[in-house]
């Protein structure tokens, strides 16, 4: 949602400082472990346009306000998803592995820096609780994960085109190294 701030007590989850009382920001729901109503992460607008660029666009294209600096969203937008420095908008999805420090929860061997890898949700259990993370895996490793998990292909592809924020072509490298 966008709304303008009534304080100038919100701090932006992206770049930390604070948004001036007036100013529209953008908010997102996200789990509070505090209580079962979901809290808000507030962000400015083009912050939100750099890291959440999907979420954005959606909730531009629900508001009904005048948005003063909406070019310059519309291009930084469009730039994040280019360069693929957009966060995730779900799971599956594919990005470039950031480090090498991964390794593929099929083969289990390394995945190499800036090489393509697919992100899946896995439960994690880290001995006193079980919580969900990312996983991740070669894109030629994701079939036969698939064919061990019970999963289906075509429900894979469809996720994966729709969560990701690469660039068409390396979209399409990753979906044919999935083939």
């Amino acid at each position: 949602m966008i709304e303008e701030a009534k304080s100038g007590r919100a701090s932006c989850r992206t770049c930390k400082k604070a948004i001036a009382k007036g100013d529209l920001r953008f908010g997102e729901e996200a789990p509070n472990a505090f209580g079962d109503a979901p809290s808000m992460r507030w962000h400015h607008l083009l912050c939100a346009a750099e890291k959440l660029p999907a979420e954005l666009k959606a909730a531009l294209d629900e508001y009904h306000g005048d948005v003063p600096n909406r070019a310059e969203l519309d291009k930084a937008m469009a730039d994040s998803i280019a360069k693929g420095r957009a966060k995730p908008g779900g799971f599956p999805y594919a990005d470039k592995a950031p480090t090498g420090r991964a390794k593929c929860m099929q083969c289990e061997e390394p995945i190499a820096k800036d090489s393509f890898r697919v992100a899946v949700e896995r439960e994690i259990d880290t001995g006193s609780m079980v919580t969900r993370g990312a996983g991740y895996m070669h894109p030629k490793c994701v079939i036969q994960n698939l064919e061990n998990a019970g999963g289906s292909k075509d429900e894979l592809i469809d996720g994966v085109r729709k969560n990701s924020r690469l660039s068409p072509a390396d979209l399409d490298a990753v979906l044919a190294q999935i083939q």
